[in-house]
Formats: structure tokens, sequence, C-alpha cells
């Protein structure tokens, strides 16, 4: 493609985002709750898989994932996780259900092209091993650590370059914006 049809096209692209932003800002992607609840399901399956392919004698699975965009109008995500962490050894399984709720900052990396949940701080944990219910704070430590690690380094949302118009949006200078119920992408500072 030469220089002119480059600059036709960038020109296009900043002129549909300055019409649909107005003049205070660019909201005409936003991402809800649900969404970031099944990309964030999926994002532990494939980091599971990930982890027992390199011999991790740990597997973690979720029963569900509740998220909680922008609580009393503050810029964060609320994560209620339910699920299962698993030691496989010697041809066993010592399952432990586990409930975390963690709340941390959905950040854009415009490298990645993806949302990454960043500052994880634990609300309320509980642990129930069989023979433990409640809250062991070193097997919650170690479960918390897994799920930051998790979270710090897995997207729970990536823009689909599939898809022409998320594409667009990752051409241009983005960050994102946590309002009550949906993360928003706005043009970056």
């Amino acid at each position: 493609m030469n220089k002119l049809h480059l600059s036709v096209l960038w020109s296009l692209v900043f002129l549909v985002l300055a019409l649909s932003s107005g003049c205070a800002s660019l909201s005409p992607y936003s991402i809800s709750e649900g969404e970031l609840e099944r990309h964030l399901q999926d994002a532990v399956r494939d980091y599971d898989r990930m982890q027992l392919k390199s011999g991790s004698p740990l597997s973690l699975s979720l029963d569900g994932a509740d998220v909680i965009l922008g609580p009393d109008g503050r810029d964060v995500a609320v994560i209620d996780l339910k699920g299962q962490v698993a030691l496989n050894a010697f041809l066993a399984k010592l399952p432990v259900d586990i409930a975390l709720k963690i709340e941390g900052a959905p950040v854009y990396d415009s490298k990645e092209k993806a949302i990454y949940v960043r500052r994880i701080k634990l609300l309320e944990s509980s642990v129930d091993a069989g023979f433990f219910k409640g809250d062991l704070a070193p097997i919650t430590e170690n479960v918390m650590r897994v799920v930051a690690q998790m979270l710090e380094t897995m997207p729970v949302y990536r823009l689909d370059e599939t898809n022409t118009a998320q594409r667009m949006f990752g051409m241009v200078p983005l960050d994102v914006r946590v309002v009550p119920g949906r993360l928003e992408f706005v043009m970056a500072d």
C-alpha cells in the first residue's frame, strides 16, 4: 500500500473515531461484565492447559466468575471466583474448593491489544478441602499468588483481530475506562 492510501486510511479512521466520540471522549466500543466473565473463564481454561502441559502438578478450574465493573463509581473490577484447585500427585487428585473475591484495576496494553487486571487485592476468601472449611491462610495465600500471576500475565479480554472494527481500534492509541457495568475504550492521553 502506498503512502497516499495509508494516509487516506488513517484519516478515515480518525474521522470515524472523531465523529463517533464527540469532543469529550471516544466510547464507540465497550465490553460488558458478561463478556468479561466469559473471557475470564476461557483464559483460566487456557492457563490450566498450559500449566498442565508444562508439567505443573496444580490444576485450576472455575465453576463461576462474577465480574462487577465500577462499583461505587471506582475505577476497579471486583471479581468473585468460585472453583477448584487440585494437586495431581501420585496418580491421585487432591481437590480443594475455593472462593475468592478480588479487586483490581483493568489496564489496556496497546502492544498486546489486551486488557489485564493489575494491582490485585484480596477482599474475601474461603477454602473447602474436605477435611477443612474456612480461611486457611497458607492455602489462600498460595491460591491468591497463582490467581494474581495468572491475571497479571493472561488477559481477561483481547481485541479480536479478525473483527474489522476491533482491528481498527487496535491501530490507534487507546486506553480503557471503567464505568459502572462495562469497560469503554477511549483515546489515550
